[in-house]
């Protein structure tokens, strides 16, 4: 039973209503809100088209409704709320004694109105359930996309297994000042734990946010749940971007995902089954006050009609946990599934759970549902050439075994015309492999090693592209929303490390839908600004920082990179500054401790990061965490 919400839309970014309505601190004031006007008869005047959000995230059936009213004709003769809306213009023959607007900013809603209404009725708008204006970069406009810079964090602390979320104070680059953060902690049954605000320094800053040092803090027990960050005085970017590091007692334990996605979504993919001996945990985090529903959320294999329905239901703001295999019990890697989220949660997180105090964390991605098949892209790609490129690193082959596995990231991906190519690390080509034209429910996880046949790559390292091949057809299939999940295992140690992305046309002045993205205005994205954590200070010690850089090109770009890895404190000063070349097609796969000295990284301190910048040419980048010999992590950079 799916939302009906908007949350996200690819052509204007996310929407801000429901999240107004869904945070924390709203939520309660709309509890007693609602909770005052319950015994009275109510209209509902809906001039804005928000009733139907308002209802799903605060369920209106314990108000006696009186009638509905809407403004915009068009309206009129569909139905609102269950009910044939009525005009605004007739409210004086309404007998409510209440009339709830459900919009903030409204003054001048009620105005114009005002006049019209019977003696006596009282409005009530979201007005009453507002943030303070200390809590709002833009008081002027409620809705403002930066008054809501907010985002979901998974945190646990128990058995020995820790969580740490590190990020940037980004927004300082956009002129930000006086920051803050508001952050509240739930349990699994959306129960507070603690609320608190800490403060950010006006520049760069690091942001360590650990659940050891959260639990100490508060004197907490054990807990799992849904920390909940809103960023208080945002500018330039309403997202709340930030890495996440499980770590442990035991120097075994240690992997990394990515941040939630602020906007919850209609499906996710990506999320694989279980190898034999091995176990699933799906985290399922709900994004909202009000509880979903079992059976509101399923899975399925991927291209399977089969959907079975979770039949549990998740506490608002709580969080529960499912093994995909209590409901696919023959399923087993490279099978995937497909989760029907209903725009319940924000994106999930998957452990897995191997019994060898060797867990991992990774993330499923979001499945749009807005694509279709573009039958241009092949004659786009005389311009583009390779055009869109998914790039993977190729860990060090004497020690690790690499596998990618294409992953469908559409609703409507029916088929996927795919190439692999295996390219050393200066960017020869080495290898090239079609996969044919994919069936939806086609699961073919490539290794490395198999793509070389016999190969060798020079460097020992390289990276992986999967990019669009039409020598076997599917010229109608392709979407340019080509995504891969990617493992890596330390054939050593055992450890090992999941993480997935998408496809982008990288280093070409010709632009197609979008293409070269940038984040930082129009297409094309020829520039680089990436975020690498240190993990030098984690509590244990013996942690090195790994960054491995794809200088990935559609066409021939510049020969090399002129690559800048930027080292900065803690509190945002610069520290040092080291200079890479990467020649064009290749990568590089380096440690900050190979990069930066010791006493400077020391410096650097907890919360300090390496900001890599390159002016002239856009990189994709894999980050992690290494303790030699013993565990290691990784996952797909993020920039701003």
């Amino acid at each position: 039973m799916a939302l009906k919400i908007d949350t996200f839309s690819n052509q204007v970014g996310g929407f801000s209503f429901f999240k107004a309505v869904g945070h924390p601190l709203t939520a309660e004031k709309i509890t007693a809100l609602l909770a005052d006007i319950a015994g009275e008869p109510v209209a509902l005047y809906d001039p804005l088209g928000h009733l139907e959000t308002f209802d799903e995230l605060h369920d209106l059936s314990g108000l006696t409704v009186d009638a509905v009213y809407v403004q915009a004709i068009e309206r009129l003769g569909t139905e609102v709320f269950g009910r044939t809306p009525k005009p605004i213009a007739e409210i004086g023959a309404s007998t409510a004694s209440v009339l709830l607007i459900p919009a903030f900013d409204s003054r001048r809603l009620v105005d114009h109105i005002r006049h019209l209404l019977p003696q006596g009725m009282r409005v009530v708008t979201l007005d009453d359930a507002r943030l303070p204006d200390a809590m709002l970069s833009n008081p002027r406009k409620y809705l403002d996309p930066l008054n809501f810079a907010t985002n979901h964090g998974f945190l646990r602390d128990g058995g020995g297994r820790h969580t740490r979320l590190v990020t940037a104070n980004y927004w300082s680059g956009y002129g930000a000042k006086d920051m803050r953060l508001w952050l509240r902690l739930f349990d699994v049954e959306g129960t507070v734990l603690a609320t608190w605000e800490q403060d950010l320094p006006d520049g760069p800053a690091g942001i360590v946010l650990d659940s050891a040092a959260i639990r100490a803090r508060f004197g907490l027990g054990e807990f799992a749940g849904t920390l909940f960050i809103h960023a208080i005085g945002a500018r330039g970017h309403d997202v709340v971007k930030y890495a996440v590091d499980t770590y442990g007692d035991a120097p075994e334990e240690l992997s990394c995902t990515h941040d939630a996605n602020a906007w919850p979504a209609d499906y996710y993919a990506g999320l694989p089954a279980a190898k034999p001996g091995e176990r699933i945990v799906l985290w399922l985090q709900n994004a909202h006050p009000n509880t979903a529903p079992a059976g509101s959320m399923a899975l399925n294999l991927m291209g399977r009609d089969d959907v079975r329905p979770i039949d549990r239901p998740v506490p608002g703001f709580g969080t529960i946990s499912v093994d995909p295999a209590e409901l696919f019990p023959d399923a087993v890697w490279p099978a995937q599934f497909e989760l029907w989220a209903g725009k319940h949660v924000v994106r999930p997180r998957y452990e897995i759970v191997a019994g060898n105090r060797r867990n991992r964390i990774a993330h499923v991605n979001v499945e749009r549902t807005d694509l279709k098949g573009d039958p241009n892209i092949p004659g786009a790609m005389k311009h583009l050439g390779k055009a869109y490129i998914l790039p993977a690193p190729v860990l060090p082959v004497d020690r690790y075994r690499t596998f990618a596995l294409p992953t469908p990231m559409t609703r409507g991906q029916e088929k996927q015309p795919i190439a692999a190519l295996l390219i050393d690390a200066d960017g020869t080509e080495i290898a090239r492999r079609s996969l044919g034209v994919l069936e939806r429910s086609d699961s073919v996880a490539l290794e490395a090693a198999d793509l070389m046949n016999g190969a060798t790559l020079p460097t020992g390292y390289g990276h992986l592209e999967f990019i669009y091949d039409f020598s076997q057809g599917g010229e109608d299939a392709a979407d340019g929303w080509l995504h891969g999940l990617f493992r890596y295992e330390d054939t050593e140690s055992g450890h090992a490390a999941d993480t997935s992305f998408g496809a982008h046309v990288f280093n070409t002045v010709m632009t197609y839908r979008g293409e070269p993205q940038s984040y930082g205005g129009p297409p094309p994205g020829l520039s680089t600004r990436l975020f690498l954590r240190l993990g030098n200070c984690m509590a244990g010690g013996g942690v090195d920082s790994m960054c491995h850089l794809i200088y990935a090109a559609s066409n021939p770009w510049h020969p090399a990179s002129h690559t800048e890895l930027i080292l900065t404190g803690a509190d945002g000063s610069e520290v040092a500054r080291a200079a890479l070349e990467i020649p064009c097609g290749g990568s590089r796969l380096w440690r900050a401790s190979e990069m930066f000295s010791a006493a400077d990284l020391q410096k650097a301190g907890d919360g300090g990061y390496v900001l890599i910048r390159d002016t002239t040419c856009r990189l994709f980048g894999y980050h992690g965490l290494i303790r030699d010999g013993v565990s290691f992590s990784l996952d797909h950079m993020f920039g701003f």
